[in-house]
């Protein structure tokens, strides 16, 4: 006896449910979402969330001749109207009237464009009449996908998406098959990391608004590339941000370490639910992103019956669906917590995957010796054995940096479901100079590194410059206008390193030095000497991890580890239906030995770090088997590749 057939879930009422305001349609044939939206013909329909206000007006060219145009209140504190006798680029703002008679006048809170900053005007912008390229593409599925970080202020000297357009081809000669850009939604100034943002629906005007976006997108879909954006959902920066004016956005009873969080489970957190889904639809539909890196969600807290998370997600993949694209969705977070990527159907929010940092502290910890702050947990290479096989190093395990048990198991999970680097721009900019690995260890543990990240089965993510060892660091840079808040910022940034054993002071965030020296010279990338060699390097690691799919493959079994005692080495084991491999690791700066009591010969040298610079033999010399065991000698801060006949390879394009 079968059940009753299923149904799709009902669409949540995020607040628009008025019929007054919903039957009006884009030329595209979209509903639009919150703020003034163009429709064509000289129109553009304005629905404004301000239950604050006694009444909302839209101000057109509010630097110039200034036509008012009165809006409807509507229920639940929406105000709408239609505007007529405009056209793209237009400015506007919208004044909201106060019960005792005053208004005030502010950027729209789902602006597209803010050609003057965060306190200026907002811009109307025509999303649909960009001449997209891209209706081919379709994103590789997550397991092959190889994530580049890159913050688009400081990946070149000019410093926007245009400029990263130049640059795409040095990402597809690597093998790159997808960017995750640091947030780029508006922030006051010219230099910030991003998450100082406060208009997220507006794309950063320095970097080329919109329009430049839509242009890397293109170009990047040309090239084979994914884009993905990095959102900030858990705060909203300080300078420029009056979204409380309108209505109650943000609470102070979600504080974040960064301020108030979101309002997404009080009264009226419907409108602003709305108002992050929406963003996310927005991203989708009208820049044709691939994905999204959720910022800090363990700053979230919401008690409602479905997740903003899970809300959130279910949305832009339904948008993704619509449009015949995947989009994907990875969370940051330190909770430790399998919800975040189990299915809506187990339990869970339906995530793609998420960071996971333990991955990066154990391979630092390992390589430099650094044990202070929060390294205090780790102990290197050894933290794989359970991140391994629990998915997460804290499954339940006391942290002696937080003072307080941690997470809990995940061996249901697959290793895809989870994002891992040797660098990022939180574990390199958050340290009190900024320094990259390249800093902090040898050419060899560099190699070490690249390795032990491109060879592991899961979904690896380089940050910009690491592919060719950037000498230049990258520091926290601002450009804040308000003296309070610089000084304020200023001496966040050094309570931030008491934690750790650090010398020397800390580099100036409003300083635009401090941004000029974080900016990178990918030139180096073929130089003819070091830097070049390691780009080589990462393109025949990359190059390994797409002819080897075993490495990678999410039908394969658990990876089993096999420690060396007492020294920074391990090898590890998987079997799967594409056959068999041994990675071998020793980030030890004298030669080992590892044995695995269980792996059956014979194997095969598929690739070796010691040997690229010694006319490709291992001077350690072979794997050595002894009836099922098979001892594999690792020379200093090396690392070995060995699969089994039958392994399953890939012709190369």
């Amino acid at each position: 006896m079968t059940g009753p057939a299923a149904r799709p879930p009902p669409v949540p009422d995020r607040g628009l449910g008025d019929p007054a305001v919903t039957p009006v349609t884009t030329a595209a044939g979209v509903p639009p979402g919150p703020g003034v939206a163009w429709l064509g013909d000289g129109r553009a329909r304005a629905c404004v969330w301000a239950p604050r206000a006694v009444g909302v007006e839209v101000v057109l060219d509010p630097e110039g001749a200034a036509e008012v145009v009165p809006l409807t209140a509507r229920q639940r504190g929406w105000h709408v109207g239609e505007l007529t006798g405009v056209a793209p680029g237009d400015r506007y703002r919208l004044r909201l009237h106060r019960a005792d008679g005053s208004h005030v006048d502010r950027a729209d809170p789902a602006s597209r464009l803010q050609p003057q900053g965060p306190q200026g005007p907002s811009a109307i912008d025509d999303w649909e009449s960009f001449a997209w390229t891209d209706g081919a593409f379709r994103a590789p599925p997550l397991h092959e996908q190889v994530v580049y970080e890159l913050h688009v202020g400081t990946f070149t000297r000019e410093g926007t998406f245009d400029g990263v357009v130049e640059r795409l081809d040095h990402l597809v000669e690597l093998g790159i098959t997808t960017i995750e850009l640091l947030p780029v939604w508006q922030f006051p100034g010219g230099r910030n990391w991003g998450y100082d943002g406060v208009l997220p629906f507006a794309v950063q005007d320095t970097y080329g608004g919109p329009e430049g976006l839509r242009r890397l997108v293109d170009a990047a879909h040309a090239r084979g590339l994914a884009v993905w954006l990095d959102v900030v959902y858990n705060h909203i920066g300080p300078e420029g941000n009056h979204l409380n004016d309108f209505g109650p956005y943000l609470t102070e009873q979600r504080g974040t370490p960064w301020g108030p969080g979101l309002n997404t489970d009080g009264e009226h957190a419907d409108a602003v639910r709305n108002w992050v889904v929406e963003h996310g639809i927005a991203c989708v539909r009208e820049l044709h992103l691939d994905g999204f890196r959720l910022d800090a969600v363990h700053g979230i807290v919401d008690t409602s019956a479905v997740h903003l998370l899970e809300e959130f997600t279910a949305a832009v993949k339904a948008e993704g669906a619509r449009l015949g694209k995947p989009v994907h969705v990875i969370a940051e977070s330190d909770l430790c917590d399998p919800r975040l990527v189990r299915d809506v159907a187990a339990g869970g929010y339906g995530l793609d995957a998420q960071w996971a940092d333990d991955f990066h502290h154990a391979v630092h910890v390992a390589l430099t010796g650094e044990r202070d702050g929060y390294y205090v947990d780790h102990d290197g290479l050894a933290d794989l054995v359970p991140m391994l096989r629990d998915r997460y190093l804290h499954a339940g395990r006391y942290s002696e940096y937080r003072k307080r048990t941690v997470g809990r198991p995940a061996r249901d999970v697959p290793y895809d479901r989870f994002v891992v680097g040797v660098q990022n721009h939180d574990q390199v900019g958050n340290r009190m100079l900024g320094e990259r690995l390249t800093a902090l260890t040898d050419r060899a543990g560099l190699e070490v590194a690249a390795a032990s990240l491109l060879t592991s089965p899961y979904v690896p993510m380089l940050w910009m410059g690491e592919e060719y060892a950037e000498p230049a660091p990258f520091q926290y840079f601002v450009s804040h206008t308000d003296p309070d808040l610089v000084e304020a910022v200023r001496t966040g940034r050094r309570q931030e390193f008491a934690a750790f054993a650090w010398q020397d002071e800390a580099p100036d965030p409003q300083s635009e030095a401090t941004f000029g020296r974080s900016t990178l010279d990918l030139d180096l990338a073929h130089d003819g000497g070091r830097h070049q060699a390691m780009f080589e390097l990462y393109r025949e690691l990359l190059a390994l991890r797409r002819a080897l799919p075993v490495l990678h493959d999410p039908a394969g079994h658990d990876v089993d580890a096999t420690l060396v005692p007492g020294a920074q080495a391990i090898a590890l084991h998987r079997v799967g239906p594409l056959g068999e491999v041994v990675v071998a690791i020793n980030a030890e700066d004298r030669d080992v030995e590892v044995v695995l009591p269980h792996a059956p010969g014979p194997w095969r040298e598929r690739f070796s770090t010691a040997a690229r610079h010694r006319g490709g033999v291992d001077p350690a010399g072979p794997p050595r088997q002894e009836g099922a065991a098979v001892t594999v000698p690792l020379q200093r801060r090396s690392v070995r590749v060995l699969t089994r006949p039958g392994t399953i390879e890939r012709q190369q394009a």
